[in-house]
């Protein structure tokens, strides 16, 4: 019920942390995986070793601002497996922390774009592809920012909620498609955490709010991902999966 054997997916962002980690176990679980991300080189890296593990893995360069190479990524995912995109999981993200006072326009303007307009333009690329049997799958990432909101960071919690009404509009409209919709809100220890995890004092506080009281491993992160993609998730659509140790309770 939770392999991947014989589906293609692809997956932005996935040059380091979560997404490369969820690569990982898309291959692990059967996939065919296009490894995207903004850095070409880090996402070469991610399919080589997944090829070398024995899974089938590719990559690309991908800027998911860039409806054009949106397409081609979505056309050299299907390809993987014969013309069939089965899933995409928008994860490609970035952070750009100020207090609201000192938040420039170009860098909420950025973060939006990344998170919010990013998801849009690959979803989009991808639809031609997405089967309507059932297991056409969007896997969207929002945070418990876009759920709770968050200091020092309006931009990417306003991001990650827009997210989170994409995901369920989507959802609703897709649904004719027997495609489903749905996202995941982690928290692991990853480099764009590095700024909380590495700060003593933003650190505590953080710990003092996930009742589990650590950070997760992006590989306990993935399997989530994996369930989402998975027949086992067929009948679920328009979600939010807070995989957070508990943050959002």
């Amino acid at each position: 019920m939770f392999e991947l054997t014989g589906k293609s997916a692809l997956v932005t962002g996935a040059g380091s942390g979560i997404g490369a980690s969820v690569a990982r176990a898309y291959a692990r679980a059967g996939a065919a995986v296009l490894v995207t991300d903004v850095d070409g080189d880090a996402a070469a890296a991610v399919a080589a070793e997944i090829t070398a593990a024995g899974g089938t893995a590719k990559s690309a360069a991908l800027d998911v601002r860039d409806g054009a190479a949106a397409v081609v990524a979505a056309e050299q995912a299907a390809a993987l497996t014969g013309g069939t995109l089965n899933i995409l999981v928008n994860n490609a993200g970035a952070i750009a922390p100020a207090m609201f006072p000192n938040l420039e326009e170009d860098a909420f303007r950025r973060i939006i774009d990344i998170h919010l307009v990013g998801s849009y333009v690959c979803s989009k690329a991808v639809l031609p592809y997405l089967p309507e049997d059932g297991s056409g799958r969007i896997i969207n990432v929002t945070s418990a920012a876009g759920l709770q909101g968050t200091i020092g960071q309006a931009n990417y919690g306003a991001a990650k909620a827009g997210i989170i009404g994409l995901t369920k509009s989507l959802a609703r409209e897709l649904a004719k498609k027997q495609v489903t919709v749905n996202a995941i809100a982690p928290l692991a220890a990853t480099a764009m955490t590095q700024n909380i995890r590495s700060n003593e004092k933003l650190a505590a506080k953080t710990l003092a709010r996930i009742p589990l009281g650590r950070w997760a491993e992006p590989d306990e992160i993935s399997s989530s991902f994996v369930f989402f993609a998975s027949d086992g998730a067929a009948y679920i659509t328009g979600q939010v999966l807070p995989v957070d140790g508990g943050t959002v309770i």
